[in-house]
């Protein structure tokens, strides 16, 4: 099909069937052939569909079909033809009238793609461009890029390189599923020895200050806050962290400059060779703490935390308010301010009078 929009690749749920998708003008377009194909109909069969949807009423021909050639078999050799296509109001409707189900996986498929195409402008479509190279490469650099300078933090970036850099990726198997698990707790496990669960479980303390949090996103400590792992981290931890999820990035935009084929299989193992290469351990289990335990953890130091602030503000309040007649202010709260060594030093020194000057004679 000769289309100015983007070509893409439709596979049946069952796989039996690949049909090559236009992307125009914002939506997707199905010649009456190919609809035959995807709904396994005759197409005069679909030639009826199409036409008693328009003669009903339920769509406006107009906007919803547009002209396009396509090179098609006739005997033994290969014709160009004009032929219409039908936008995907004209495909659900088919679908309805002929193969609800088919209907539904397409309608699906479709809505997914134009969403994606609607925020990022375009589509990786791996089962078409593993036959264009080229065109996939540049624009696998540009999403690698795009995700690269993005505002989400860097686990969801390491996940999103991880799907759209994956020439073979499906996210129900397994290994994308044990990739998701566990990618957060493996670089976590790279700095300090534990899974973001046992961090948790480890640093989380109602009597200590902050709770044990060194960042936190406003000026009080929220129970969002203290189920955030990272925020247990100390500076220096945070830098080193930081410091590592933006190499595997710079190496993840590499891999699509050098123009190298990446499959999930792929991106594990070059995971663990990348962390061997910065001398980190490597977390070979899922952990001794798991997230729900890791959460419970959380919340019930964060309850007596709130509980021990709120006791404090209490007997402050109490003890002013018995006093309040009888105290001066700066009896209730006294600083006492030490002298620096320095200081004194400096104080004894001004305090020695000047050498007399000898009279000249």
């Amino acid at each position: 099909m000769e289309n100015k929009g983007q070509l893409l690749i439709y596979r049946t749920p069952n796989g039996s069937t690949e049909i090559e998708v236009a992307l125009e003008n914002e939506t997707v377009w199905l010649t009456q052939k190919q609809m035959a194909e995807l709904f396994q109909k005759d197409p005069n069969t679909i030639g009826v569909h199409i036409s008693n949807i328009y003669k009903e009423g339920e769509l406006e021909e107009v906007g919803t079909t547009s002209k396009s050639e396509v090179v098609q078999k006739e005997g033994n050799r290969y014709v160009k033809r004009e032929v219409n296509i039908y936008n995907l109001d004209v495909i659900i409707s088919v679908g309805y009238r002929v193969n609800s189900l088919q209907g539904t996986h397409f309608r699906v498929w479709a809505t997914k793609q134009l969403r994606e195409y609607m925020v990022k402008g375009f589509i990786l479509d791996d089962a078409r461009l593993k036959g264009e190279p080229v065109n996939y490469f540049e624009e696998l650099q540009e999403r690698v890029r795009s995700i690269r300078t993005s505002e989400k933090n860097f686990w969801q970036k390491i996940k999103d390189i991880f799907a759209f850099g994956s020439m073979d990726y499906d996210k129900d198997s397994e290994i994308a599923r044990t990739f998701f698990a566990s990618v957060q707790n493996m670089f976590h496990y790279a700095i300090h020895g534990h899974t973001a669960s046992e961090l948790i479980k480890e640093r989380a303390d109602a009597y200590k200050d902050h709770m044990g949090l060194f960042s936190w996103s406003g000026q009080e400590i929220t129970k969002k806050d203290v189920l955030v792992a990272k925020n247990y981290l100390s500076e220096l931890e945070l830098k080193r962290l930081n410091l590592l999820a933006d190499q595997f990035l710079s190496f993840a935009e590499l891999q699509s400059i050098e123009k190298r084929p990446m499959y999930m299989a792929t991106w594990v193992s070059k995971l663990i060779q990348f962390l061997n290469l910065n001398d980190k351990p490597i977390l070979r289990n899922s952990g001794k703490v798991s997230a729900e335990v890791g959460k419970q953890i959380a919340l019930k130091e964060f309850e007596r935390f709130e509980k021990s602030i709120q006791e404090e503000a209490s007997k402050l309040s109490k003890y002013l308010k018995k006093n309040s007649h009888d105290v001066a202010f700066e009896d209730v709260v006294k600083v006492e301010v030490k002298e620096s060594n320095f200081n004194r030093q400096l104080k004894g020194l001004m305090a020695v009078p000047p050498p007399k000057k000898e009279p000249k004679k």
